[in-house]
């Protein structure tokens, strides 16, 4: 099979002593790079010191993850200059996670609160101006209701590359992210949850990457297990089944797919002279 790459892990969540083997397992089960998203600032930092020290295999994403405590104002403009300066350093990065908040929104709804998701919403306009402005991919958590609401974000600001990692939604915001171009990931859990099943039997190929969403752990045939990058693998051979095609095609379709999408936030190495 072609190499895989694991388009949405969070290596600075993984124990700091186990990061090493985990990244050499990785390369040793076919792994050709992950895609290191951030929580906030100090785990963009990590990510960034992570991505440093193995530039050719970890692509690092710099963002503010949405399901969590909204940050302040201030918090909210270290984190924006920061990623202005390693842009303006001339560094390759992609930015995310980045989105908003549907689990944290709806649990809080549920038991009668009332959620003010205007914040989020503001700050989702900030990181797609700048990955519209710098012509970066842009990782997105927005699920359901909240996919249509940043996906108007998105178009907004004219952002070109954008990847809606372990999407979710209906047939109407699905065809609206596939006629903008727009990238969907799919995780493990695509081997026992038929509202995935549905979206990768209808969502185009050449639209679709995958993801482990690391250190998070799954069911099916990956219960009891750490999560690990090589376990994107299995999603291909699950997607291959689904679409009736080739395994090894359905592996080259989406590493295409992913080297594509990440163009611009990978490291290149300077030509030998």
């Amino acid at each position: 099979m072609s190499m895989t790459i694991d388009a949405h892990i969070h290596l600075d969540l993984y124990e700091e002593k186990r990061r090493s083997s985990l990244l050499q397992e990785a390369k040793r089960d076919n792994v050709a790079a992950v895609v290191a998203v951030s929580m906030h600032l100090a785990s963009s930092k990590e990510v960034r010191t992570l991505s440093e020290k193995d530039p050719s295999f970890i692509i690092p994403a710099y963002g503010f993850h949405p399901e969590q405590p909204f940050p302040s104002e201030e918090e909210s403009l270290e984190l924006l200059d920061w990623m202005q300066q390693r842009y303006n350093a001339g560094e390759a990065f992609a930015i995310g996670e980045v989105g908003l908040p549907y689990y944290s929104r709806t649990e809080e709804e549920a038991e009668g609160a009332l959620f003010d998701e205007k914040p989020y919403l503001m700050l989702l306009d900030r990181f797609s101006a700048m990955a519209a402005a710098w012509d970066r991919p842009i990782v997105l958590h927005a699920v359901y209701e909240d996919a249509e609401k940043a996906f108007r974000i998105l178009q907004k600001h004219q952002v070109q590359t954008a990847h809606f990692h372990w999407f979710k939604g209906d047939d109407n915001i699905a065809e609206q992210l596939a006629a903008a171009g727009y990238y969907i990931s799919v995780t493990p859990d695509v081997e026992y949850e038929p509202e995935i099943q549905h979206i990768v039997r209808n969502y185009p190929l050449e639209l679709m990457m995958v993801e482990t969403d690391g250190p998070w752990r799954f069911e099916g045939s990956c219960k009891g297990q750490e999560t690990v990058p090589a376990m994107a693998t299995k999603v291909i051979q699950t997607i291959a089944a689904l679409k009736g095609l080739d395994t090894k095609k359905a592996a080259e379709i989406i590493a295409a797919n992913t080297n594509r999408c990440y163009a611009k936030a990978k490291y290149q190495a300077e030509p030998k002279q």
